[in-house]
C-alpha cells in the first residue's frame, strides 16, 4: 500500500473539489471517486469519458465514477439512522460511500480517505457527534481526513505520520461559503457550481413521490424496486390506475423516446402515430395483469388517457388511433377521450 495516494469523496461541489485539491497541492495523489445512484447524477454513467475529462480540465484531478445504484435502492428500505427532512438518508449515504471507498483503498493503493464535509455545515449530518458516528460506522476512524475543518478536529494518522501537513489544512466551519469561496481563487479554480441541492430526496415533491413508491402506491412491492424503476419514477406525468397499476405518460419528444428506451419486455408501450401526443408505459402490464376483464378495463383507460393529453384538434381533445405494443405484438387501437373526471383521483 503505497503512502502517496489518497481517495477523494467528489461530489462535484466546491468543498469536495477544495478538499481533493488541498491534498494534492501537499504532492499526493488524489483519486477522485464520484458516486452516483438513480437519485443523483446516475445520467453521468453514459458520458463517463467526456465528465472525466471536463473535472480534468477545470480542476486537474482524475476523477472515476463508482455506482452505488443497488445497494442503495435497499439502503432506502430501512436506513439505519432515518431521514432527513424529506427521504433523504444522509448519514446513511455518507457511511455507504466511504465504506465502498475504503473497500478501494488497496485496490487504488490508497492510504487514507478525504472528503469536503465541513464542520457544522448541515445541520443532519455535518455536526461533530454525527461527523463521530460516520466514522465509526464506516470503519474508517482515523483514515479519514477533512481539510476543510481538519484545525477544528484531532489529528488524523496521515497528519500524525507527517504524510500531510496539517499547518496547510483549514479550519472552516459553519453555513458560510466566503472562505471557501476565497481558497478557490488562492487554488486557480473560477468555475465551480452553486450550492443545490443535487440529490431528488431532498426535493419535497419527488421525495413524497418517490416515499409513497416504498410505502406501496403502486402493485410493485419495495423488495422488488429496480433502478429502471426509479428512473422512470421521476419522469414525465405519473398515474396510478384502479388496481394499483402504474403508467407513465411523455411530457414531451424527449420524454417520449426515454420512456421506449426504458420499455421492457413485460412492459405495455402506446402511442398515436397519426398526431402528437404523449408515449404511455404501463409497467409491468404483462405481468401483473391476468384477467382479460381486468385488461379490457384498464386497456380502455390508457388508451383515453392518451388521446386526452394528445395535441388537439381545432380546440378539441378529439379521439384517435392509438398503437399498442406489448412485448414483439403490435396493434392499432381506436381510442375515446378519456374524461377528466375519471382520472383525476389516479394523478400522483
Amino acid at each position: 500500500m503505497q503512502k502517496n495516494t489518497a481517495i477523494g469523496l467528489f461530489s462535484g461541489g466546491l468543498d469536495s473539489i477544495l478538499a481533493c485539491r488541498i491534498i494534492a497541492e501537499q504532492g499526493i495523489r488524489v483519486r477522485a471517486l464520484k458516486f452516483v445512484t438513480p437519485f443523483f447524477d446516475h445520467d453521468l454513467l453514459a458520458r463517463q469519458e467526456e465528465y472525466q475529462q471536463e473535472v480534468k480540465e477545470k480542476y486537474g484531478l482524475n476523477v472515476e465514477l463508482v455506482d452505488l445504484s443497488a445497494g442503495y435502492i435497499e439502503l432506502l428500505r430501512n436506513p439505519s439512522h432515518g431521514f432527513g427532512k424529506n427521504f433523504n438518508p444522509c448519514i446513511d449515504c455518507k457511511i455507504m460511500m466511504l465504506s465502498r471507498a475504503k473497500e478501494l483503498m488497496e485496490e487504488y493503493g490508497a492510504s487514507f480517505l478525504v472528503t469536503g464535509e465541513v464542520l457544522g455545515q448541515r445541520p443532519m449530518s455535518q455536526r461533530r457527534d454525527t461527523l463521530n458516528l460516520i466514522e465509526r460506522d464506516a470503519d474508517c476512524r482515523d483514515i479519514l481526513l477533512r481539510p476543510l475543518s481538519a484545525q477544528l478536529m484531532s489529528p488524523s494518522l496521515p497528519e500524525r505520520e507527517g504524510l500531510v501537513d496539517r499547518e496547510r489544512l483549514y479550519r472552516f466551519s459553519g453555513r458560510g461559503r466566503k472562505p471557501q469561496i476565497s481558497l478557490a481563487r488562492e487554488l486557480g479554480i473560477t468555475d465551480f457550481p452553486a450550492p443545490a441541492g443535487g440529490c431528488v430526496l431532498t426535493d419535497p415533491n419527488l421525495a413524497a413521490r418517490i416515499r409513497r413508491f416504498y410505502e406501496g402506491l403502486f402493485l410493485i412491492g419495495k423488495e422488488e424496486i429496480t433502478t429502471a424503476d426509479i428512473q422512470l419514477l421521476l419522469l414525465g406525468r405519473q398515474f396510478r390506475l384502479p388496481g394499483g397499476h402504474w403508467l407513465i405518460l411523455g411530457r414531451n419528444e424527449q420524454e417520449n423516446e426515454r420512456l421506449a428506451e426504458c420499455c421492457e419486455e413485460d412492459d405495455w408501450l402506446l402511442s398515436m402515430p397519426e398526431r402528437p401526443g404523449p408515449t404511455a408505459l404501463l409497467r409491468r402490464g404483462s405481468t401483473l395483469i391476468t384477467l382479460s376483464e381486468e385488461r379490457e378495463k384498464i386497456l380502455n383507460a390508457v388508451v383515453g388517457l392518451v388521446v386526452r393529453y394528445g395535441r388537439k384538434v381545432k380546440g378539441a381533445f378529439l379521439p384517435g388511433e392509438v398503437l399498442f405494443q406489448e412485448g414483439s405484438v403490435q396493434n392499432m387501437l381506436q381510442a375515446d377521450v378519456l374524461a377528466d373526471e375519471v382520472f383525476q383521483d389516479w394523478i400522483v
